[in-house]
């Protein structure tokens, strides 16, 4: 990534203010100014991507939403057998980095993905219910996370599939086995990312565990571009809508 763009990428996260009345608006403030190094730039924040769509099988015809997918650099990690689905939707609030979305479609012919300019709390399939839902570091970014995780749920067939991987802090006394951070830890990243909206929460993941049966789930830590000596961690959950089961309350 070349040093100007690197240090316009750094100024729009650290520095630029965000404006806007509604939370589309402040989305497409932030994101507009650096969208065209948007992916280069957070393959060194983001970690776990790639496992996460490794842990995710994928079979013919299925219908894919892809929540907060921005540019749909996501989709590249499921390589080929993006090929075998039937229908993939890449959802997201910010238009610049949904036009990033559709170059990339058209350069990997992709003619089964859509990006499609929609607030993750309300959209829905066209086929009727989603086969997998997918929030890679997007759920942090809906202020609404309830509601998402709602029509997420609403969304999915009986036995469909839910898997996300995102920066999260701990409660104070969290269930066990899941780790317990320590208070800084509790304290300094929720304050560090909500200068830029996105929105650490101790409650995403008693939630998920809460609603769907659970797959897979991991705790993990991670570097941070610029502070070699912080770690800032981060969950991979893969979760099953139960076959029989209640709407959320």
């Amino acid at each position: 990534m070349p040093l100007a763009a690197e240090l316009k990428t750094l100024y729009h996260l650290m520095l630029s203010p965000i404006k806007g009345d509604t939370h589309a608006q402040r989305l497409e403030n932030f994101y507009g100014k650096q969208a065209e190094h948007y992916d280069a730039f957070r393959k060194r924040l983001l970690h776990g991507r790639q496992e996460l769509w490794n842990r995710l099988p994928v079979a013919p015809g299925e219908v894919w939403v892809d929540l907060g997918g921005g540019t749909g650099a996501n989709l590249e990690h499921i390589g080929q057998d993006i090929s075998q689905l039937g229908k993939v939707y890449v959802v997201d609030l910010a238009p610049s980095l949904l036009k990033v979305a559709q170059q990339r479609c058209e350069a990997n012919g992709w003619g089964n993905v859509t990006p499609v300019e929609a607030d993750a709390t309300t959209f829905r399939p066209t086929e009727g219910g989603a086969d997998a839902v997918t929030l890679s570091y997007s759920l942090t970014m809906i202020p609404d996370w309830f509601a998402a995780l709602e029509n997420a749920w609403a969304m999915l067939k009986p036995g469909g599939r839910i898997a996300l991987v995102d920066f999260y802090v701990s409660r104070k006394y969290p269930a066990t086995p899941h780790r317990r951070h320590r208070w800084l830890t509790r304290s300094f990243w929720p304050t560090w990312f909500g200068c830029d909206n996105v929105f650490l929460s101790p409650d995403h993941v008693p939630y998920l565990h809460r609603r769907f049966e659970v797959s897979h789930f991991s705790e993990h830590s991670a570097p941070v571009p610029y502070l070699p000596l912080v770690r800032v961690p981060y969950y991979l959950f893969i979760g099953r809508k139960p076959l029989e089961s209640t709407p959320p309350v």
